[in-house]
């Protein structure tokens, strides 16, 4: 049977390394297919400056940041357009596009900035969704009322929601996991690095279904008069996997005895989180790392340069990857982990193919 209905997922998500000038330039991306970034995530590799999000359906020069728990920004010399294969950047400063330095920038596509108006939850929400690739950008503002629904636009149940409260400072980041629950949530902002958190104020102990996610009482996913983003994320066959697994404590020298996670693809980005114990939230790349060992590595939940380590490291594998670490971001021998994986290329085409990136 065919793995996939994604045989380019250049189509859909992209990384992209740069290198700043201090002044205005045109950034394109190197994929097979040209893509329209609709959500942009962007960092210093060479400054601590940290993560900095924006997206078209709240507008390029509206900007939230993983690293702390401010509200949205406007900032009009950061990014000035989404273009059809890539983005435009302003003067922008250290934190986007410093002369000399270079950056990395990993990038979604939804619907191209065209939203529609969604009324499948208990509040209305503004939706862009690419269906095709299961990613939904949603905003909304929220009510008074505990267990209030949202429409997230998939057509399929989201295994991840990152939620973020735009209007209001001391506001982190609340993710869902389906792997962890909903009754959990984890933290993400200002050197966040906590493990689950048993609240059911974030998602009213309810999980999502094909058409609605659901919030409680918190002020990070719900609260009157408050205005929100949602980026949400279903499971996509050789496209996107979400999962967790648990660390063995093996080292970069112990290959055989590393965890290895099966996602049906070879990945260009991998998200992990440490969820029954403290860690960082930690960023490898295919872009970063062309080649094993994937060493170089960002933390989403503080303003951190670049790490590269060899014994804070992965492999990307034809069909998944190999933890080759014994750290407590991502290997610690009994700790558990989630995880967010996005592909290069699928492991078997729609044709069934067997994809010529088999080797590691």
């Amino acid at each position: 049977m065919a793995f996939t209905d994604i045989d380019d997922a250049s189509a859909h998500f992209q990384c992209k390394i740069y290198s700043g000038t201090g002044s205005s330039q045109s950034i394109t991306f190197d994929g097979l297919n040209n893509m329209k970034p609709d959500m942009w995530w962007q960092v210093n590799r060479d400054l601590a400056r940290g993560i900095y999000v924006a997206d078209s359906t709240r507008g390029v020069t509206k900007y939230l940041t993983t690293f702390t728990d401010n509200s949205e920004a406007t900032v009009s010399t950061y990014v000035t357009s989404f273009d059809t294969n890539g983005f435009t950047l302003g003067n922008g400063d250290t934190a986007v596009n410093n002369s000399g330095q270079s950056f990395i920038t990993w990038n979604w596509k939804a619907n191209g900035g065209t939203t529609s108006s969604n009324t499948d939850g208990s509040i209305t929400s503004t939706v862009q969704a690419n269906t095709d690739a299961g990613f939904s950008i949603v905003t909304y503002t929220g009510n008074s009322t505990a267990g209030a629904t949202i429409g997230h636009g998939l057509g399929a149940v989201p295994k991840v929601v990152l939620v973020k409260r735009t209007n209001s400072n001391n506001r982190n980041w609340a993710m869902y996991h389906e792997e962890l629950g909903p009754n959990v949530y984890l933290k993400l902002g200002a050197d966040h690095d906590d493990a689950q958190i048993d609240d059911v104020a974030y998602w009213n102990d309810t999980s999502p279904t094909s058409s609605v996610f659901t919030v409680g009482t918190g002020t990070n996913s719900r609260v009157n008069a408050g205005t929100l983003v949602a980026y949400c994320f279903a499971e996509k066959q050789g496209f996107s996997k979400f999962g967790k697994y648990v660390g063995t404590g093996s080292s970069v020298n112990s290959y055989a005895f590393g965890p290895r996670i099966h996602t049906g693809f070879k990945p260009n980005f991998v998200l992990i989180k440490a969820y029954d114990s403290v860690g960082n939230w930690i960023i490898f790349d295919n872009a970063r790392s062309p080649v094993n060992l994937a060493d170089d590595y960002q933390y989403a939940n503080t303003a951190a340069t670049d790490g590269t380590s060899t014994t804070q490291g992965i492999d990307f594998l034809s069909n998944g990857f190999k933890i080759r670490n014994t750290y407590q971001d991502a290997g610690t021998g009994g700790d558990g982990y989630i995880y967010m994986a996005f592909a290069k290329n699928p492991f078997v085409s729609s044709s069934n193919a067997v994809s010529p990136a088999g080797a590691v």
